[in-house]
């Protein structure tokens, strides 16, 4: 079981991932550059690792040939969104399969409409994708073009998360709409890397983070009067290096 993450910066003691993080949610927000996909790819080989397939959504709309090595595994299968029969298709017999999915997505192909829903956002809640997938949601450098075309960002990913069996892991650069106390609840383990012009979390230490540092943060899984405990340290995250067979 790949379950090691890295290691805390105050202590001799390794961070692993805890069982709850498949059915609770993970933000990873830094940066470009500050190890955000490689923690996420940590992330994922554990997920797998637990029999659980996964859906990895590169908003970025990458090739193949430019996607990194370390995600082409033996796990890999690569697709391209497309608003045609085609697509859904090979689409449907991949998870009829049960396959490990890396899907490519033009963020213009969601609905400029609130009371419209895409193809793609009809795709990306298939009844078996909600019953049986974990996501990861990688989000793109243009970050208010992203979030326009999610129209109400926060509400999707609210009525989105209401009905996932699995949590999901959602890589991003800083953004104000995650200053949102609605959308900071959403997640259980927050792991905020280098922010050189923005201060999240009121906190300089960010500033000056060297790759794969992050400061993490996670909500206990007990409950107070008001709700769970936050805990914060600051983590080395291993680099993850995949060796091709």
């Amino acid at each position: 079981m790949r379950d090691i993450l890295g290691k805390y910066l105050s202590s001799i003691d390794t961070l692993k991932i805890e069982p709850r993080m498949l059915t609770t949610n993970t933000l990873i927000l830094a940066e470009e550059g500050a190890g955000k996909t490689n923690l996420a790819c940590k992330i994922r080989n554990y997920v797998i690792d637990s029999g659980v397939p996964t859906l990895y959504l590169d908003f970025s709309n990458s090739h193949e040939d430019e996607i990194e090595l370390r995600y082409k595994d033996e796990n890999f299968n690569y697709i391209r969104f497309e608003d045609n029969e085609e697509f859904q298709n090979a689409f449907d017999a991949l998870i009829a399969e049960k396959k490990h999915i890396y899907m490519a997505v033009d963020p213009n192909h969601f609905g400029t409409k609130r009371d419209v829903r895409s193809n793609l956002t009809k795709t990306l809640q298939k009844q078996e994708l909600i019953d049986g997938y974990y996501y990861f949601f990688h989000d793109i450098e243009s970050l208010n073009g992203f979030y326009t075309k999610f129209e109400d960002f926060l509400l999707y990913m609210l009525n989105f998360l209401n009905i996932k069996k699995y949590g999901l892991t959602f890589l991003a650069q800083p953004h104000t709409i995650f200053e949102r106390p609605q959308i900071k609840l959403l997640f259980t383990f927050l792991f905020l890397g280098k922010c050189t012009n923005f201060n999240y979390f009121n906190t300089a230490d960010l500033k000056k983070m060297p790759k794969n540092r992050f400061f993490y943060q996670y909500r206990t899984d007990y409950h107070t009067l008001l709700f769970n405990d936050i805990k914060s340290k600051i983590v080395d995250v291993d680099e993850y290096v995949y060796q091709e067979q």
